[in-house]
């Protein structure tokens, strides 16, 4: 409970975010230090920073079962299993138990969340790719789906603020399909990377290898520590070498003074005024008691994620808004996108035999996209584009533990690092299709009492298409690079398991096409913002956080802008 001066519990601020994760962190920050005194709402527990990281430190021997998963694990996220790696032990507390949170697929949908404090800004892969002018423009330059409302130059400058906060390790390239950002030097590419780069970019100059841009610190930035190298992100970085809520945008909420976090707080509507035509505030269940609250404010933030911010927006009607609030386009809920992945290419590589690595890094290499962007580059047989990541190694002892021996030469093989391997996975757009869409169960419902939510969504035939591509040009680079025993694979993909939910409550230009304007607000109810992946109306193909970031920020401003001049 969170008490005023006279005993009694605040319910009325500035301003409420809904959620904590990488939008809602952001949201809480700029709010707050704008000036607002600002309530951020958690629908799960509360995980404070290093003290609430308990396996931060664990080696595989010191894990139950060497980290795998148990029956009783399977059991109650089998859904979160779909990963492969959600429920090893040094994680699985950072996942939702499927048993708790139940949801329904049309056709398979792989929702994988985590309801704390953070949300996935904990968990999340951290690589940041700003999105090129041509991504804002593809939608009306082939039709698919509607306009956005904004271009390159409309968000550039909030790129440019929240990487100079976040700490983006990477290297300026001048390429037309990444734009360059505010940068920390990089992790560097290893022999093997930097030979390929060379190779690759002379047999196809759109073609280019760089350094992986991640929200890792090379060094130390706004009071954080350097990220270690230890690969134990998901578990919470007690450096904050990595950003995250905890690390990095709640810590500056809170130091305003202007900030409430209550977790334990599960929104489910958002009240609306006919009389103002605003909203009013937000209902809430707690999670715990599941005793009902309400809250009241100038301005609500969205920042759920996708899913979780159109379910609540779906589920606030009244007679202004009977099939829920903003949704007079029938929009809301539809046009839901992920990221396809999971198509493969490697080689091995006879060479650097006198050459090795030191230590981990966070991220390889990653190739943008080069499909689609401008002259010599179009396709026919598809529209839009992806990229890859990867990496290069050299196998090491592992390699021998199946392997019988005895004797001087067995242990001396054992210390000879193997050959060179290189491998780079497709992460590829999906398109804005009205059809692919989520909508509430109300037959359905979880321990709270409120409606599940359904899933009807699937990649289509462009995308299909695109995955052939993905593989053979993946394999075409490594051939131009000298790699030999070059092989492709695709182990299929299915929306969710990129964990990059977009879409379901879109921008737009056209209030009867679109949720929400160019400034993030829904059109009908102009003080609710929704920054998080639901505003999304195309996805391209690059890591969307830093534009979620980039656009909370940007939206924050505006808000605080109309408050100050009375226009909210």
């Amino acid at each position: 409970m969170y008490f005023n001066s006279q005993g009694k519990e605040e319910v009325t601020y500035d301003a409420i975010v809904i959620g904590s994760g990488i939008s809602g962190g952001w949201a809480a920050k700029e709010l707050s230090e704008k000036g607002l005194k600002t309530l951020v709402l958690e629908r799960g527990r509360d995980v404070k920073h290093v003290a609430d990281y308990p396996t931060m430190h664990l080696d595989p021997w010191d894990m139950p079962n060497g980290g795998k998963p148990t029956a009783e694990d399977l059991r109650q996220q089998g859904v979160q299993a779909r990963t492969g790696y959600t429920v090893h032990y040094a994680r699985k507390h950072f996942f939702v138990n499927d048993l708790d949170h139940p949801y329904s697929e049309v056709k398979r949908f792989d929702w994988m969340r985590g309801y704390h404090v953070g949300g996935r800004s904990l968990m999340w892969g951290r690589h940041c790719y700003r999105w090129s002018e041509r991504d804002f423009t593809e939608n009306a330059r082939d039709g698919f789906g509607v306009d956005w409302p904004i271009r390159y130059k409309d968000i550039e400058p909030w790129y440019d603020y929240v990487e100079s906060f976040v700490g983006i390790s990477g290297q300026a390239e001048n390429h037309r399909a990444a734009p360059d950002g505010k940068y920390l030097p990089p992790f560097k590419l290893n022999c093997l990377e930097s030979d390929a780069r060379e190779k690759i970019q002379k047999a196809f100059p759109e073609r280019l290898i760089t350094p992986g841009r991640v929200a890792n610190l090379s060094q130390p930035h706004n009071g954080r520590g350097a990220c270690q190298r230890r690969n134990r992100c998901m578990r919470g970085c007690p450096y904050g070498g990595y950003f995250s809520s905890q690390s990095s945008t709640l810590p500056a909420a809170m130091a305003t003074g202007n900030m409430t976090l209550r977790p334990h707080s599960i929104v489910h509507e958002i009240m609306y005024d006919k009389e103002t035509k605003r909203a009013k505030g937000v209902r809430v269940i707690d999670e715990l008691t599941k005793e009902t609250k309400e809250y009241f404010a100038k301005v609500i933030f969205c920042c759920a994620s996708a899913i979780a911010s159109t379910s609540i927006l779906l589920n606030s009607k009244s007679d202004a808004h009977p099939d829920g609030m903003g949704n007079q386009s029938g929009e809301l809920g539809h046009n839901l996108m992920d990221h396809h992945f999971k198509v493969r290419a490697s080689g091995t590589y006879d060479g650097f035999g006198d050459k090795y690595y030191k230590g981990r890094r966070p991220a390889g290499f990653y190739i943008p996209r080069f499909q689609n962007i401008g002259k010599g580059t179009d396709r026919k047989d598809y529209v839009r584009g992806f990229g890859y990541q990867g990496a290069a190694s050299r196998s090491n002892w592992a390699s021998h533990i199946a392997e019988a021996g005895v004797g001087k030469q067995y242990k001396d093989d054992m210390f000879a690092p193997g050959p060179w391997r290189m491998g780079m996975m497709a992460f590829a757009e999906m398109l804005p299709y009205h059809e692919n869409r989520m909508y509430l169960n109300e037959d359905k419902r979880d321990k709270w009492g409120l409606p599940t939510v359904t899933f009807d969504c699937e990649i289509k035939d462009n995308e299909k298409i695109m995955r052939k591509h993905m593989a053979s040009a993946g394999a075409e680079m490594l051939e131009a690079a000298g790699f030999k025993n070059i092989s492709t694979n695709d182990e299929g993909s299915f929306p969710g398991l990129g964990i990059h939910e977009m879409g379901t409550a879109r921008m737009g230009r056209d209030p009867k096409t679109s949720v929400l304007n160019g400034n993030n607000q829904v059109h009908t109810v102009p003080n609710v913002f929704v920054t998080d992946g639901a505003c999304m109306t195309s996805s391209a193909c690059q890591n969307p956080s830093i534009t979620y970031m980039a656009l909370t920020a940007r939206a924050c401003d505006f808000a605080v802008k109309q408050l100050n001049r009375n226009e909210l």
